[in-house]
């Protein structure tokens, strides 16, 4: 009997599921049975359900082991029923409405089709406080598990906001711990994707519990496996401590935001008028606070997103776990177009972009934090089918110099590639350092010290490019060969000074009319690598087009360098 009831509900209700699509516009190019989501069936379906297993309990002779044991699997057919449901179907064609994906659909796009195995799915809370001990949903608003991403397994949790609006109980956060651990343990990455109201408010202190121990468990894991965080939908308060101590946070344009308090209470406090978006929104965050490190249009699209990132990223920091590609771009493809892609003129703009994909394999870039601190480029790329780590100066903003950002971007950015064994490719165009009052006011001087400090300590493979110009500190700073780095080139006519003719000049020969002459001369001088070469300070000045090439053929090389490590308990970065 029970399996009639569901065959009829999942008929029902599938024929439901799949009106709402059609009226939300969400998945045109995506069939009900690719998404493959189960969880649809309604308040009702419990009832009936309920009454169901009743009947047939009333029928049943409870001391034949045989009827018990039948009992229960009907029982267990019934909670995982309910545990497919989530919060309901009306909460389901909410989250729908307002553009979003379910948590199971969210999975069932992240993960290869059918190597998800779910984890907890009947875990519910211990709360008896306000009559909750009445309103119990199976999996407590958090499902956790495992699968595979492009064949490597991957862990995963994902809050679902149908139950009570994905807030986070003392279970609720034992689920997500759980997972992290058994990740920790295997050496598999994890990602979670947040959509939560915060802490469950019925629990008081043990759900402010529950986020120190995920904490933890974020800290724990830090540098052992790569961590994602994915917001897409609300993550107030206290939920957003874990994402940040993450290695990556992306956001969904339009449904997600993060703060720490919200527009009532910014308005109650400040007097200020600001709506979600404008607080913590995805646009907010990307290009402004640099909290977040992407943004992507939909649900759809932020998990082909991860997929794509996963392809990157070792499972852990264990060494072997590095993934190679096959690939069909010769890694001695001579590369002619570099020729002509950077102006002479040191101070024309240029898209150093364009540069990174003519080296990498295939073109290919994963950039990390695209729209913030446009003036460094940073991303994963390939190079002979290896993962690569992508720093470079971008001409075209900012005229790249360093600034208070851009320091932080890269320097986050290098500490993982060191964590994880990522090889680290430098691209560098500075003309030094961003002046102003805003800048040393912000405490440049120790944000620029972050990203010296992170390539001085970095002992994975290290190599150089100087593109066109390297001034002043910024060209200590940018991977110099005095920063340990393994190889150092620079193309003809690069300069490597303290600063540009002009300004040399000016307070070389403050008060001579001989300008003209003098910065000739200083050009003839400096403007060129010739002296970094007889120093050493660059391993070669090469042709552009040979680039690829080289790079390649180090990167190969380097691929067994080991460094001894100096004994201490960790570094003290200037913070």
């Amino acid at each position: 009997m029970v399996q009639k009831i569901i065959a009829t509900i999942v008929g029902r209700t599938s024929s439901h599921l799949a009106r709402s699509y059609n009226q939300a516009h969400l998945l045109p190019s995506f069939s009900l049975a690719s998404l493959r989501c189960l969880s649809q069936y309604t308040t009702q379906d419990y009832r009936l359900f309920s009454s169901a297993v009743t009947s047939e309990d009333d029928e049943a002779d409870e001391k034949d082991p045989s009827m018990l044991k039948s009992k229960f699997k009907e029982r267990l057919q019934v909670e995982r029923t309910k545990s497919l449901l989530g919060g309901g179907q009306d909460r389901i064609d909410r989250q729908h409405a307002k553009g979003s994906l379910t948590a199971r659909e969210r999975l069932e796009i992240l993960f290869d089709e059918g190597t998800f195995q779910e984890l907890d799915a009947f875990k519910t809370h211990r709360c008896t406080e306000f009559n909750m001990e009445n309103i119990q949903f199976p999996g407590d608003g958090v499902i956790t598990g495992y699968g595979k991403v492009n064949d490597r397994y991957v862990y995963a949790f994902s809050q679902d906001f149908t139950v009570f609006g994905g807030s986070l109980s003392e279970t609720h956060a034992e689920k997500i711990v759980k997972i992290m651990e058994m990740a920790t343990r295997v050496g598999a990455p994890v990602i979670g994707l947040n959509d939560s109201g915060g802490a469950r408010i019925q629990e008081g202190v043990n759900s402010l519990a529950g986020y120190a121990d995920v904490f933890q468990a974020n800290v724990d894991a830090s540098g052992v496996i790569p961590q994602i965080s994915v917001v897409m939908g609300p993550c107030a308060g206290g939920a957003v401590y874990s994402p940040a101590m993450t290695d990556f946070i992306f956001m969904v344009e339009s449904t997600s935001y993060r703060f720490v308090t919200g527009p009532d209470v910014v308005k109650t406090v400040t007097n200020e008028d600001v709506t979600k978006e404008d607080l913590g929104g995805s646009k907010v965050h990307v290009s402004k606070s640099g909290v977040a490190h992407g943004r992507f249009g939909n649900d759809i699209a932020t998990m082909k997103a991860m997929r794509r990132l996963l392809d990157f990223l070792p499972s852990s920091n264990d060494k072997s776990t590095l993934p190679i590609k096959e690939t069909s771009d010769p890694p001695d493809r001579l590369v002619p177009e570099l020729e002509r892609l950077v102006p002479d003129d040191p101070n024309s703009p240029y898209d150093m972009k364009n540069i990174i994909r003519q080296i990498v394999d295939h073109g290919d870039i994963f950039e990390i934090m695209p729209e913030m601190a446009q003036n460094i480029v940073t991303g994963f790329a390939r190079m002979e089918g290896h993962t690569v780590g992508i720093v470079a100066n971008n001409p075209l903003t900012l005229a790249g110099c360093l600034d208070i950002n851009a320091s932080n971007k890269a320097a986050r950015f290098v500490r993982f590639c060191d964590a994880f064994n990522i090889p680290l490719v430098t691209l560098v165009d500075v003309p030094g350092f961003l002046p102003g009052t805003e800048q040393e006011f912000g405490g440049i001087i120790r944000h620029g010290a972050k990203l010296l400090f992170a390539y001085a300590e970095a002992t994975v493979p290290k190599v150089t490019v100087i593109t066109r110009k390297s001034y002043g500190g910024a060209y200590d700073v940018m991977a110099s060969k005095h920063l340990r780095v393994d190889c150092n080139y620079a193309w003809p006519g690069t300069e490597i000074a303290v600063m540009g003719a002009k300004g040399a000049v000016n307070i070389l020969y403050r008060g001579d009319n001989n300008v003209e002459q003098h910065i000739s001369e200083y050009n003839e001088k400096f403007a060129n690598p010739m002296i970094a070469a007889q120093r050493g300070f660059v391993d070669d000045i090469i042709d552009p087009q040979d680039t690829r090439r080289i790079l390649c053929n180090d990167l190969r090389l380097l691929r067994t360098k080991t460094m001894p490590e100096i004994k201490k308990k960790h570094s003290n970065i200037p913070l």
